[in-house]
């Protein structure tokens, strides 16, 4: 019964209109019958096969419809996704992408900040090192020539100087202390010959009968202040460029004396010890430790002589300044103190003219009443 409804399925005209369209078939209820009861009774579609030689054919390209769905399906899943499911798997991946650049960021970015603190550790570790080993060296030399076992390199001309001057700087320091003091001293006076002017004036209008005398005394005292207050303005001013002299000018140069003679020392130490190096065994090692030894060698001999250079050039500079300052203020001194105890105020004003020094007017010193509150 099955052959004879597959035979009319297959024989069966399909008409097909001017349009392409299929037309419409007629109705044949025997036909419709035969093809219930095979959809009944028939064999099971899943496990069929398909004849690709047509009907009747050979059975070498039979495929079980059973494969066919599987591939169907297979290729419905992993042909066109979802939106929703595209987005997500899209979202996820630029998710996982950013993720991974940003690690790698981050990693390249730790990376580099432990080496920046790498090395600067192994720049420190080294600079304590290098002044381990320098001021070990110094100390021996130091050692040696205290008691009496090293040498040291002398420059007689360059000592003597130097010493010469510490001389003056100390010399010069009692002359500040000692005119500071006379300042101190003659302020104190003038304060009170202010004071006894202003006591005066005032007795002399409480007391006629010694109104007169009063007065004298009360304007020669105010006098007096007048012409103390012009010298202390001269002595204020001498007291100001010793100090200036003394504290700036040859402080700077014994500064430069000071580095010059650390260098000195460190120029013996390194001698020393390349000359200790040099009376050992010449093995390989040994000759490293020599050629390092004759470079910190001749580092520490251009530092030292260029020091000794400096320190010649700025002793030259300082005895000129110290003799035009000191002639200059010395003059002044002795101009002022003259004309004061002279009692000759032109002359003493004329001195300060000269000297080109001004005066503060009187209450100069004093606050305001704003910087008071």
């Amino acid at each position: 019964m099955t052959d004879s409804i597959m035979s009319k399925a297959a024989t069966m005209e399909i008409p097909i209109n001017s349009n392409g369209d299929t037309g419409t078939l007629p109705e044949d209820d025997s036909l419709e019958q035969d093809l219930q009861q095979v959809m009944v009774s028939g064999p099971n579609l899943n496990e069929t096969s398909i004849v690709s030689g047509g009907y009747g054919g050979t059975a070498e390209g039979i495929i079980p419809t059973s494969s066919i769905k599987d591939l169907r399906m297979k290729a419905r899943r992993s042909s066109v996704p979802t939106s929703s499911s595209a987005i997500c798997h899209i979202t996820s991946q630029s998710h996982e992408h950013q993720g991974s650049n940003m690690h790698h960021s981050s990693s390249s970015s730790s990376m580099s900040a432990d080496d920046a603190t790498r090395g600067v550790a192994v720049e420190k570790i080294e600079s304590v090192k290098k002044w381990g080993m320098n001021t070990y060296k110094c100390t021996k030399q130091m050692i040696s020539e205290r008691f009496g076992r090293g040498s040291r390199t002398v420059d007689l001309e360059l000592e003597a100087q130097i010493e010469v001057l510490r001389d003056t700087k100390r010399k010069y320091q009692n002359v500040l202390r000692l005119a500071r003091a006379l300042t101190n001293h003659f302020y104190n006076m003038v304060q009170t010959q202010h004071a006894l002017g202003d006591t005066f004036a005032d007795l002399s209008q409480k007391s006629p009968e010694l109104r007169d005398e009063f007065g004298y005394n009360a304007e020669t005292q105010k006098l007096l202040c007048k012409n103390g207050e012009t010298l202390l303005g001269a002595i204020n001013f001498f007291v100001s460029s010793i100090n200036t002299l003394v504290n700036k000018t040859m402080e700077d140069t014994l500064m430069t004396i000071k580095m010059y003679e650390n260098a000195r020392l460190e120029f013996d130490a390194y001698r020393a010890d390349l000359e200790e190096l040099s009376m050992g065994p010449r093995d390989a090692v040994t000759m490293a430790r020599i050629d390092a030894a004759q470079q910190q060698y001749q580092v520490h001999k251009e530092k030292y002589e260029r020091l000794r250079s400096d320190v010649t050039i700025k002793l030259k500079f300082l005895e000129e300044n110290k003799v035009k300052v000191m002639h200059k203020q010395l003059l002044l001194f002795h101009n002022a103190i003259s004309a004061y105890f002279a009692g000759n105020q032109q002359q003493l004003e004329q001195t300060l003219k000269q000297f080109n020094i001004k005066l503060k007017p009187p209450g100069a010193d004093k606050p305001s009443w704003l910087e008071e509150q």
